[in-house]
């Protein structure tokens, strides 16, 4: 199977490098400036699962007309960078190509359905706390590096049995989930509640559950998130919701949202597509914390289009 890596960050840099390093036929969609720090240094994972360095295949978007479609293209791209990376892929993508797209919320599906056809779009979520230095060097935090994916309509299909035999035994959970959509509304509610906490209160976990009122207020958001979700048909299992609340209420916890930690950097944020989707689905919930973060975010956002 011929894997494409579109985004060689924090989640798509960490997958291309496990793959790669059991013998996956892995090739990296990089832009220049990149493929030339991967090309110089390799692709480097430093995380509590094993160091690693290797050396893929890369390619950029003005080669990829010279080469077969490939079988599956993964997207590990920031959600506002997608527009822009689905004109560097769509020469890969053939018909019988897969699309496993990795981002954040849902909002992506309906983007990639509109370009590429809804029966070549699989339902893809991970778990993976990573980061990238100054170096471009991949900093895996924490022991999450989880991988989902699964037929959007819960079929089981050849090509996801394919796709699920060359994620397996790659030195990371890969699960081929009987209803990817319900996994990913469950890693919605994860993520919006996570973001909406630490962006909102500027705070780590720890620094949040420190100070009166942190802890209830982090209850109060992930309530919120999990009521919108039970509000489309996606009621979350209460021991989830439970061990949740304890993941972030743990004292001392450096836990944070990769969103607040773009935010602390001054970049651009996923907002939109993590909490401004979320609210659009409320279906009459009514969701006070989740919309003040939502509405802060968005003030951070136009300050950085002046």
């Amino acid at each position: 199977m011929r894997i494409l890596i579109v985004g060689a960050g924090a989640v798509g840099g960490y997958f291309a490098a496990r793959l790669h390093a059991h013998g996956r036929d892995v090739t990296i969609l990089a832009r220049p400036r990149r493929a030339e720090q991967l090309r110089s240094t390799g692709l480097v994972v430093f995380s509590p699962h094993g160091d690693l360095t290797v050396t893929p295949k890369i390619l950029l978007a003005t080669e990829l007309a010279q080469h077969e479609p490939f079988d599956l293209i993964l997207v590990g791209t920031k959600a506002y960078q997608l527009a822009d990376a689905m004109n560097d892929f769509a020469p890969a993508a053939g018909p019988a190509t897969a699309i496993m797209p990795l981002l954040n919320g849902m909002k992506h599906l309906e983007t990639l359905d509109a370009r590429f056809g809804s029966d070549r779009v699989l339902g893809g979520s991970s778990q993976i706390v990573s980061d990238l230095d100054a170096e471009g060097r991949v900093h895996q935090f924490g022991p999450l590096h989880d991988l989902v994916y699964g037929e959007r309509d819960k079929s089981t299909t050849p090509r996801i049995q394919a796709i699920d035999a060359a994620m397996q035994g790659c030195d990371f959970p890969s699960t081929l989930s009987p209803d990817i959509m319900a996994w990913m509304w469950r890693k919605w509610v994860l993520l919006s509640s996570l973001a909406g906490t630490t962006c909102l209160l500027r705070g780590s976990i720890g620094q949040i559950v420190a100070v009166p009122y942190g802890p209830d207020l982090i209850r109060e958001i992930i309530d919120e998130s999990a009521a919108i979700a039970a509000a489309n048909n996606y009621p979350q299992d209460p021991k989830f919701l439970d061990a949740h609340k304890v993941r972030l209420t743990e004292p001392g916890s450096n836990l944070t949202a990769s969103m607040y930690r773009d935010l602390s950097r001054g970049g651009p944020v996923e907002v939109d597509q993590i909490l401004g989707d979320l609210l659009a689905h409320a279906n009459g919930v009514h969701a006070p914390l989740l919309t003040a973060a939502c509405v802060q975010l968005k003030v951070y956002e136009n300050t950085l289009q002046k």
